[in-house]
C-alpha cells in the first residue's frame, strides 16, 4: 500500500521551528506519512493569498492526499478547526475561508467541525493550532480514514467568494491576484474570460498601469528584454511579465491592481 501523503501550506516561512515541529508531531503519530511541502511563504495572515496557494496546488497530487492548510490570524479565537473531504481529497484547517477556492472546485463536499478533542495533542497552545490540533488530526486521519469521527457535520463553514473578471461592453476588468518570485503579475483572468485570446483574428489591447499589450506569446524568451508581455501561465490565468525582469518593480504594479482588456 502506498505511503499516505499530508502536504503543507502556511504563512509560518521557514526562519523558525514551526514547520519543523508540525512534521514532527505527525511523524511521531504516523512515521509512514510522506509529508510534501507545498509552500510557506504564503503572505502572512492572508486568506486570499492561502486560498489561492492550495487552490492551485491540491490537484496535482495522488488521492486520498490530507492538506494541511495553516493561515491563521484568529487562533485561539473561537474560530473552528474544520476537516473538509473535497471530491477525492481531504484538508484540515481553521474555518477561516482559506479553503474557498477549493469550496469552489469541489463537486462533492463535506465538512466536520472538530471537536474530537482526544485527537489533540494536549496541553493545546492557543497560539500554535497548527501543532497541537491541525497536525495532530491529519496525522490520525491517515491512520483511520474515519473522517466522521473527528467531529460533527457543519453547512455553514467560512467561504468568500474569489475575485471574478467584469465585462462591461468591449471591456473586461480583471485584477492581480499575486506576484510570483519572479515578478510576474498574475491575475485573475483565464482564456475562457475572453475569447479575443485564442480566436486567430482576435484584436485586443491588455491594459496594466502604463504598459499596453496587444498580443499573447508563448513563453517568456518570445518578447524583446524589457518588454511588457501577456501569455497564459501554467495555471491558466493571464500574466503579464518582463523577460528577464521583475514586472511588478519595473510597471510599480502589485496584487489588487486592476488588469484591463479592451477587445477590438
Amino acid at each position: 500500500m502506498a505511503r499516505p501523503i499530508i502536504t503543507l501550506t502556511t504563512d509560518f516561512g521557514t526562519n523558525d521551528h514551526l514547520v519543523g515541529v508540525m512534521k514532527g508531531v505527525i511523524l511521531s503519530i504516523n512515521p509512514e506519512v510522506n509529508i510534501v511541502d507545498i509552500t510557506h511563504s504564503v503572505l502572512p495572515h492572508d486568506l486570499l493569498d492561502g486560498a489561492l496557494a492550495i487552490g492551485q496546488a491540491y490537484k496535482y497530487f495522488p488521492p486520498k492526499t490530507v492538506h494541511l492548510v495553516v493561515v491563521d490570524p484568529g487562533v485561539g479565537t473561537e474560530r473552528r478547526p474544520i476537516l473538509v473531504a473535497g471530491d477525492t481529497h481531504y484538508f484540515v484547517a481553521p474555518d477561516n475561508g482559506v479553503l474557498s477556492s477549493v469550496y469552489d472546485q469541489s463537486e462533492a463536499l463535506y465538512v466536520w467541525n472538530i471537536i474530537s478533542e482526544h485527537y489533540f495533542r494536549q496541553p493545546v497552545s492557543r497560539t500554535f493550532h497548527g501543532r497541537d490540533i491541525f497536525a495532530p488530526v491529519a496525522a490520525w486521519l491517515t491512520k483511520s480514514w474515519q473522517s466522521s469521527a473527528f467531529g460533527e457535520p457543519i453547512t455553514d463553514f467560512a467561504r468568500f467568494a474569489m475575485p471574478k473578471p467584469k465585462t462591461t461592453g468591449n471591456t473586461i476588468k480583471g485584477v492581480v491576484l499575486r506576484v510570483d518570485q519572479f515578478g510576474n503579475l498574475i491575475t485573475n483572468l483565464r482564456a475562457e474570460d475572453v475569447p479575443a485570446f485564442a480566436a486567430a483574428d482576435g484584436k485586443f489591447t491588455i491594459r496594466a498601469g502604463n504598459a499596453s499589450v496587444t498580443k499573447l506569446v508563448p513563453t517568456f524568451a518570445s518578447g524583446a528584454n524589457g518588454e511588457p508581455i501577456g501569455f497564459i501561465g501554467s495555471s491558466g490565468y493571464l500574466e503579464i511579465s518582463i523577460n528577464k525582469a521583475n514586472a511588478s518593480r519595473t510597471l510599480a504594479l502589485g496584487r489588487g491592481a486592476e488588469v484591463t482588456v479592451e477587445v477590438s
